[in-house]
């Protein structure tokens, strides 16, 4: 029965609360754009190519699906987040209801999640900043361009830039969430006006006609594209890590979690039905930057550089959220003896999990510049939906086990909304390709080990 054992709420939230922890220092502005800033990033700059490839059109019908899916899970976060605004997201969560051993498996699935959701943009980052500076006649030496064996027949010894943005923001957030917080705002009106700026450039260059057929490969092409897209929206549950260092959680963090969301998932069905109204869906076969593409299909080659430009603090913003989030999913994870004691320690100047943070910017800040993108992505998609799905679960599970918790967001139509976003991640997890379910598989049995050999006999609930 040590497996299922569950954490107090009410002594969760009384230690998050208790002084000398994480400063209080974000408000509903903050907790919205630091959602956007997560989400915007490689899915409208990269994704959007693949996923038209793939559903031809019907593409802003797979970004629509995928948001719904989204939506139903991120009501479910709003009513955990506001009602128990304790760090560590839905690891916290599953601790509260599930029981241990099922809070262990989702906080280590989110580590891989965070961690090499982080690793694959700052890949990615490092591309667009490599395209903006050979516009400018720079170039890099070829060896520190990219990871080993990432371009074939191409002698690449390091990705350098992806490194070094790691390293960048690590030192920003080991700095103070304050001060980040302030950074990725600036960052994010950015890009988002950046994105602002395509729509306006590019609708009046799109052609009708380019959206026929609507969906070329049917509601398989369509249902594929919106598992591939789902990346695209992975972010907003970062948001709820931040819980500890907002300043009225049971207000605003359900205002930044479905504000943000809703936000992105506006703006990325506009763009997704300019860019396929304006290219034919199956030129951007293979294309890495396909907004670039479209506006170059519409002749205002000026607005390449600026999109590079954006691209560049999208993917910027994205990284430092995502390594924010899995630096206090560690944290959390520390603070109840399920890893070593150290990672939960807090800097007595800046106030944040110093040394945690920098352990993790310097680990996958080195998986960023030795591994291949194509390795990166594997797990990112369906270690989320598996997340998405547990904390749907534990959303009906606490209305039965503490019907007189305080909640001040809570989930409509319970258990139908909850059920409604288990069953669309389910559905989505299952056009995963079978090497992803496999590579999932392992990672699970990794963690097993871990908590058996380590976790559960240190488990302050021991």
């Amino acid at each position: 029965m040590s497996l299922f054992r569950t954490k107090n709420l009410d002594d969760m939230i009384a230690g998050a609360n208790k002084p000398g922890g994480l400063a209080k220092v974000l408000g509903p502005f903050d907790l919205i754009l630091m959602g956007i800033g997560a989400i915007v990033g490689t899915g409208i700059f990269v994704l959007t190519g693949t996923g038209a490839v793939t559903a031809g059109p019907a593409l802003t019908l797979s970004f629509v699906v995928a948001a719904i899916a989204c939506g139903f899970a991120a009501l479910c976060y709003a009513e955990f987040a506001s009602s128990v605004p304790v760090a560590g997201s839905i690891y916290t969560y599953t601790y509260a209801t599930l029981g241990e051993l099922a809070a262990w498996m989702i906080g280590w699935d989110l580590l891989l999640e965070y961690g090499l959701a982080s690793a694959a943009v700052s890949v990615g980052w490092s591309g667009y900043l490599q395209s903006l500076l050979a516009s400018y006649g720079y170039q890099l030496p070829v060896a520190l361009t990219a990871a080993p064996g990432a371009v074939p027949g191409v002698a690449t010894i390091v990705n350098l830039p992806a490194l070094a943005i790691m390293l960048v923001l690590t030192a920003m957030l080991g700095w103070g969430v304050r001060e980040s917080a302030r950074m990725n705002n600036i960052m994010v009106a950015i890009k988002v006006g950046v994105v602002l700026l395509f729509i306006f450039v590019g609708a009046p260059h799109v052609k009708p006609d380019n959206w026929q057929p609507f969906m070329p490969y049917g509601y398989n092409g369509m249902l594929s594209a919106a598992a591939l897209v789902f990346f695209a929206f992975i972010g907003f549950d970062a948001v709820t890590s931040a819980a500890e260092e907002v300043k009225r959680p049971e207000r605003d963090l359900p205002i930044g979690i479905i504000g943000s969301l809703a936000v992105c998932t506006i703006l990325y069905v506009i763009v997704a039905g300019i860019m396929t109204g304006i290219v034919p869906y199956k030129e951007f076969l293979g294309v890495d930057h396909p907004v670039t593409l479209a506006l170059q299909y519409a002749g205002e080659n000026w607005m390449a550089r600026v999109v590079d430009a954006g691209a560049i603090l999208g993917m910027t913003t994205v990284i430092l959220v995502m390594a924010y989030g899995q630096t206090r999913i560690i944290y959390a994870m520390s603070r109840d003896g399920l890893l070593p004691k150290k990672l939960s320690t807090v800097h007595p100047k800046y106030q944040t999990p110093f040394f945690a943070t920098w352990m993790v910017g310097l680990f996958f800040g080195v998986v960023a510049a030795f591994v291949p993108l194509n390795i990166l992505t594997e797990l990112i998609n369906i270690g989320t939906l598996a997340a998405f799905s547990l904390v749907s679960i534990a959303v009906i599970i606490m209305r039965k086990k503490r019907p007189d918790l305080k909640r001040t967001f809570r989930v409509p139509f319970v258990p139908l909304i909850p059920a409604l976003a288990v069953i669309f991640c389910v559905m989505l997890m299952t056009y995963l390709s079978w090497h992803t379910w496999v590579a999932f598989a392992i990672w699970i049995v990794l963690g097993l080990i871990v908590y058996f050999t380590y976790s559960r006999k240190r488990s302050l609930l021991n």
